[in-house]
């Protein structure tokens, strides 16, 4: 009988033969191929010859050749594992290809090559095809890239991470509030003492100074936990750099050398100085990052003219007048396609745990907050230039804090009501109020002053947090004392600045760390206004 056949995959029939035989087909129907390559997910099909071999790749589809590139099409009469990284999942498919049937799909996720030699993450999937009983024939296998999934989980894990970071940032912002005010409170009272003593003043002095610049570092991490808004002020950007420029070298370290080239009469800017600290810390840390053998950077500032007409494609700033903020490295650079994300928040280029992808976002909205803007130039293997532009301004710098001075005399009779849940603090502020002749009560909470046997009927001003947050306690204080003034005590600069149940005339505010001068006058102007 002579030979016949009827398609790919059916029965050969031969008479010298004497038996059937099934050849598998070499390539896909051309439907199911069609079909195949429609799918955004990669698929190939591979043929199983024989138990100690690892199955044959007989075609893959555009899904496949996206992820791995020019890798794909030379996969075509190879074996998998010119595809899989991972050993550990070509020794899985060689197990199932050998279990006994019902054989179900093989699932799991793994490392892929590209034809470069880079890997990505992929979950993939193998189905015997067809299901014969003992070893299959075929297999398909699907592929779906998991780079995009694998980047919003560490997005997530980094969101996570920051809340975390930045609730403990503010609880402990709290809690240094507190000791920076009894620090700064008592060295005015001891300025008082030591008034008549020049050298002991210099040191009390020196005490208070260091007090504020702990204060300063209090209201950045109220900024990096998110509860410290944009404080716009007039400052000069060269002091700012003179100030941190030990702490830049400390920085840099045995990775470069650092320069600072800073214009003289430089024009002043209206930013945030603790956050714009932070922009500083942050291009510098950058740049240091990109540095290689005889590395060097360089800050610094100048004054620059924007014309009408001026063209730049990295800014749409109007024209006009602008301090210009420069850090310059000499690294390694970076590529157009870096450039187009750098300011996306979570994209880094660094390795995994040594970056959150979180500064140069950081960067650009507290500048945008200015007003300002950013331009980059940067080459690979030459380096890169961040250039931030802030507008000049004309107005003046605002006056630093003055040195100690004794506490002022605001003598007074009073009764005072004083409700502070700091020991420390509590103790110091009554202690003054009592020195100046107020009849105080002072309490850790409202429960506690309106239980407490000495507080009196009638109480003319409440030094406390806010009575809204007080619950029954404070309404009932504000109820016996019809005529009460209020001093709202904030604990950190952007909490409300007013209670809603006391009229706005009889109230003032202060958030910490207040100067203890600050609140003496502030509670004696409230005493003599107008009931």
């Amino acid at each position: 009988m002579s030979a016949s056949r009827s398609g790919p995959g059916r029965r050969t029939r031969g008479g010298g033969a004497g038996r059937a035989r099934r050849r598998p087909p070499e390539l896909p129907d051309p439907l199911l191929a069609a079909a195949l390559r429609a799918q955004s997910d990669g698929v190939l099909i591979a043929r199983c010859d024989g138990r100690r071999q690892l199955p044959l790749v007989l075609f893959v589809n555009d899904g496949l050749r996206a992820m791995v590139g020019p890798l794909a099409d030379e996969l075509v009469g190879r074996r998998l594992e010119h595809l899989h990284a991972n050993p550990a999942d070509l020794a899985r498919l060689s197990d199932w290809l050998a279990a006994a049937p019902p054989r179900p799909a093989l699932t799991g996720d793994g490392f892929l090559r590209r034809r470069d030699g880079t890997t990505f993450n992929a979950a993939w999937s193998f189905d015997a095809l067809p299901p014969a009983r003992g070893r299959p024939t075929h297999l398909v296998a699907t592929y779906r890239d998991q780079t995009e999934r694998r980047r919003l989980q560490e997005t997530l894990v980094h969101a996570q991470r920051l809340d975390a970071v930045g609730r403990l940032a503010g609880g402990v912002a709290h809690d240094f509030n507190n000791l920076i005010s009894v620090i700064n409170g008592y060295c005015e009272i001891l300025a008082a003492h030591v008034a008549s003593h020049p050298q002991a003043m210099r040191e009390v002095t020196e005490i208070h100074h260091a007090g504020r610049k702990a204060a300063a570092l209090i209201q950045q991490l109220l900024a990096f936990s998110r509860r410290q808004p944009f404080d716009g002020r007039v400052i000069n950007l060269n002091p700012l750099i003179e100030e941190n420029a030990a702490i830049l070298r400390r920085l840099v370290g045995t990775a470069g050398e650092i320069e600072f080239q800073l214009a003289p009469d430089l024009p002043n800017v209206r930013t945030d100085p603790a956050q714009f600290q932070q922009v500083l810390l942050n291009l510098v840390l950058n740049a240091r990052d990109a540095l290689r053998d005889a590395g060097r950077i360089v800050v610094s500032t100048a004054c620059r003219e924007l014309p009408a007409n001026h063209h730049r494609r990295a800014t749409d700033l109007r024209p006009g007048r602008y301090v210009v903020l420069s850090v310059a490295d000499n690294g390694t650079g970076m590529d157009a396609e870096t450039q187009r994300h750098l300011f996306e928040p979570f994209f880094t280029t660094k390795p995994e745990g040594k970056g959150t992808g979180l500064g140069l976002a950081l960067v650009y909205g507290v500048v945008q907050q200015s007003a300002g803007d950013i331009a980059v130039r940067s080459a690979l293997l030459v380096g890169s230039t961040f250039e931030i532009f802030l507008p000049a301004t004309r107005e003046p710098v605002a006056e630093p804090p003055p040195a100690v001075t004794p506490l002022p005399t605001t003598r007074g009779h009073e009764s005072v009501a004083l409700v502070e849940d700091d020991d420390v603090v509590r103790k110091m502020v009554a202690g003054i109020l009592t020195a100046d002749g107020y009849r105080v009560t002072a309490a850790s909470s409202y429960a506690e002053l309106v239980a407490a046997p000495d507080t009196p009927p009638q109480v003319q001003l409440l030094i406390g947090p806010c009575v809204a947050e007080g619950g029954k306690p404070a309404r009932h204080l504000l109820r016996q004392n019809p005529g009460l003034r209020f001093l709202l005590i904030r604990p950190n600069p952007q909490a409300g600045s007013h209670s809603p149940l006391v009229p706005v005339a009889r109230q003032a505010s202060l958030a910490k760390p207040y100067a203890l001068s600050e609140l003496v006058r502030a509670a004696r102007r409230l005493l003599d206004s107008p009931a």
